[in-house]
Parts: structure tokens; C-alpha cells; sequence
């Protein structure tokens, strides 16, 4: 009789595992169909202003864009769009690797570095990628300096796909041993022992990116850290994106720099790039575990960053890709040149 029961119990929770996950894939088909209308929409609306048709300016082939990427931010998967366009586009994409995967550059090689990028002009114009700390060009002593986009996630998101990816890999590369391969501690039971791998001073890495070389860049809880990430962003950022809204970000590249990103919408759209890097394994944390990394004063200034970033990117794409009520096409023009 108890062995009936236990076979019940274990059916019964088979079927709500199948139910569940079902329910799950037409969530996620469902939202694919709405992103997809939602992009014809937008085209449709913004072709007096030809977006996705403007002529190459020549001056565009000296174009070159930083992307200082953030680790575990959906990175990879719009890279994969860059690389796939660079061709049909006529751009080049490299990878920056330093060694050790240090994310600051020594004093010699910010120089090195700054130099090379601005006058290379055989790879121009050019899409560079890497985890790397953001840095001023202007203080190093360029004529010109590069344009930085980036990619910015919710703080503890991020923090707990990298305690994952650490442990279970993910699709990419899934044959890849991780050097915390076989811990299987979930990030709650981390939390609740105070092991290192969760300490909340992990998350301190958006700010560190978007603040730069130095120094008190990457002192966790730096209040002017946070200031100047935040000015950076602002000041030095053609555009920052939300990994939760990656489409956006990518219909604003596209309708920004058409020189590089002509077609990235309907690529992204049409093909697996979506989807090209997810964390294997991973256990969203508990609401108890949520409340004790709130309760932070790491994740409340990496959260600040993340907001600010959010309501920025909100106030480009609004009006770039004409979202608002009765937005008209906006468009410029010369007149009243003197003398004639």
C-alpha cells in the first residue's frame, strides 16, 4: 500500500513538472511572438526616418566602438550578432585578452592600448570586446577617442548566474570544466553558512567597469566609485542596455550606428543568438536569501547603478524608436546660412 502511495505521489509530481514546463515554453514562445510584432511595429512607424537604410558615410570607416563587457550579462549573445554581421557590414570585431583576465590594464599598456586602438587604421572601423574596466582616452593623450557601448544586469541576478556558471558550465561551452565543477552547494545554502563565493562583495563589478582604473574603482562600498560610474555612463556611454531588454539595446545600436549594426534586429530576431549562452543548473534563491543580500550595502549601490542605467536606457529608446503617444519622426536640418 505504501509503496502504491509513493508511486502516486512520484507520478503526480512528473505530471506537474511536464505542466509546469510546458506552460513555461509557451511563455517564453509567446513572448518571442510579441518581440517579433513589437519590432514590425517600430519599423513601420520609423521609416520616414530610415533607420535601417541610411547611406554610408565615409567618415563612419574610421568608426570604432568599445565594448567593455560585463561578465555574465547576456555578452556573449549579442557579440555572436557582431561577429555574424561583420562581414555582410564591412566592420571588424576583436577580442581584447589580458592575460590573467585582469579587467585593469597596467600604466604602460592604458598608453599601449589607447594608441594602437585610434591609429590602426587597417582594421577600421572596428568593434573591440572584452571584460575590461572602462578607460579615458582623453587622459591618455589621444586626438580621438573611441565610442563605449555596454550591457548592464540586475546585480543579484548576475552575481548568482556566475556562482552556477562557476559550478554547472553552461550550453556554450558545456563540455568546459569549471573550477567549482562538482560543488553542489545551492547559492541559498551559501548564503545561510556565509561562505566567500556569495559574500555580497562579489557583486561589486558593475560599478568597478563603469568607474575605470582606478584605484578606488575597486574598493567594494566606494561612494565615489558609484559617482563617477554613474557620470561615466552618462558622459563617456553612446548607450548602456538592460540584459533583461536586450532587444532594445540592439534596435537602438541598429538605428544609432547602421554603419556597424544594419540588419542586427532581424538577425537577432531570426536566428539562435537569443538564446547562445545560458548557465546550466541554476536555482533561483529563496525569498529569505533575496532579503539578506538586500539588506547590503553592496547590492543597495550596484541596485543604484542598475536603476540609473535602467531609467537612462527608458529615456533613449523612447524616443529613438518612437514609442511614445503621437511621437512624431524627429529629424534636423540647416537654414539662415550666411553668407550665401
Amino acid at each position: 500500500m505504501m509503496n502504491a502511495h509513493k508511486i502516486w505521489v512520484l507520478s503526480s509530481l512528473c505530471v506537474v513538472v511536464i505542466v509546469v514546463i510546458y506552460f513555461q515554453s509557451e511563455i517564453a514562445r509567446l513572448e518571442e511572438i510579441y518581440h517579433r510584432l513589437e519590432y514590425r511595429l517600430v519599423q513601420t512607424h520609423s521609416e520616414p526616418r530610415q533607420f535601417f537604410m541610411q547611406p554610408v558615410d565615409k567618415s563612419d570607416d574610421d568608426l570604432v566602438v568599445i565594448y567593455n563587457r560585463v561578465p555574465k550579462t547576456g555578452s556573449t549573445s549579442f557579440v555572436g550578432v557582431a561577429y555574424d554581421l561583420c562581414k555582410k557590414n564591412h566592420f571588424k570585431v576583436l577580442h581584447i585578452n589580458i592575460t590573467a583576465n585582469m579587467h585593469v590594464m597596467t600604466l604602460d599598456n592604458q598608453y599601449k592600448f589607447a594608441q594602437n586602438v585610434t591609429k590602426w587604421k587597417d582594421v577600421k572601423p572596428a568593434l573591440y570586446h572584452g571584460h575590461m574596466a572602462f578607460l579615458n582616452f582623453h587622459r591618455l593623450g589621444t586626438s580621438s577617442k573611441p565610442l563605449y557601448i555596454n550591457l548592464i544586469r540586475k546585480p543579484l541576478d548576475r552575481l548568482v548566474s556566475y556562482y552556477y556558471f562557476l559550478r554547472n558550465g553552461d550550453n556554450f561551452r558545456p563540455h568546459l570544466v569549471r573550477k567549482k565543477h562538482g560543488d553542489k552547494m545551492t547559492f541559498d545554502e551559501c548564503v545561510e553558512q556565509g561562505q566567500p563565493d556569495c559574500d555580497p562583495n562579489n557583486m561589486w563589478l558593475q560599478v568597478p567597469f563603469f568607474c575605470g582604473h582606478s584605484a578606488q574603482c575597486w574598493k567594494p562600498g566606494s561612494h565615489w566609485a558609484l559617482q563617477q560610474a554613474k557620470q561615466n555612463l552618462v558622459n563617456h556611454y553612446l548607450v548602456v542596455g538592460v540584459t533583461e531588454e536586450m532587444l532594445d539595446f540592439i534596435m537602438v545600436l541598429e538605428a544609432a550606428l547602421p554603419r556597424m549594426f544594419r540588419g542586427a534586429t532581424e538577425h537577432y530576431l531570426n536566428s539562435n543568438k537569443s538564446h547562445l549562452r545560458q548557465t546550466s543548473s541554476k536555482l533561483q534563491p529563496s525569498p529569505e536569501t533575496i532579503e539578506k543580500i538586500q539588506q547590503s550595502n553592496i547590492w543597495k549601490m550596484e541596485n543604484e547603478l542598475y536603476e540609473f542605467a535602467l531609467e537612462h536606457f527608458k529615456f533613449v529608446k523612447r524616443r529613438i524608436l518612437l514609442k511614445e503617444p503621437n511621437s512624431v519622426a524627429q529629424t534636423f536640418f540647416y537654414e539662415k546660412i550666411r553668407p550665401k
